[in-house]
């Protein structure tokens, strides 16, 4: 009775972890293809978010590893992918407790519309809009607290992204 049981334990142990795969997900080979990533329209009032998204994707690109980055031209790259920095949007979360008109936690929000190209074939493989999101501690500056959170805010935006591009159906 024991054997039997200890058996079956070990076979669902065994079998739980089946569905797990290293390495990419939609069956190509790691880096078997590339993506350049040029720099996002910024259609928003705030100054250099679209440098910071384009840095945060290519970091989450590599760290991904499922495409190599290509980065000299179009030419050696196989997907092109492009963007739109749509909105730049903040809401106020909590405020002070001695003035309620002094916002003491904000949420920052960036709304693109990306696009992912394959430069081969010319197909359209995403074009989505992606929202990335932070909260803020305002503080005493609220420009500076805005301008420290902007590399977090595109990078929740780039770890949104990547995985469209990466799990998406080539």
């Amino acid at each position: 009775m024991r054997a039997a049981a200890l058996s079956g334990l070990l076979a669902c142990l065994l079998t739980a972890c089946a569905g797990y795969r290293l390495g990419p997900t939609n069956g190509l080979e790691a880096g078997s293809r590339s993506v350049r990533v040029v720099a996002f329209q910024n259609q928003t009032m705030q100054p250099r978010l679209s440098e910071a998204v384009v840095h945060a994707l290519r970091r989450q690109l590599q760290q991904d590893g499922t495409y190599r980055l290509a980065t000299r031209s179009d030419a050696d790259a196989d997907v092109l992918l492009t963007g739109r920095l749509v909105r730049f949007e903040r809401a106020s979360i909590s405020y002070a407790p001695q003035d309620l008109r002094t916002t003491r936690d904000e949420e920052l929000r960036v709304v693109a519309q990306v696009v992912a190209r394959d430069l081969r074939t010319g197909a359209v493989l995403l074009d989505r809009e992606v929202t990335g999101r932070v909260t803020v501690r305002v503080g005493a500056n609220q420009t500076s607290a805005e301008r420290q959170a902007l590399p977090v805010l595109a990078a929740d935006l780039a770890s949104k992204t990547v995985p469209l591009l990466v799990d998406g159906e080539w």
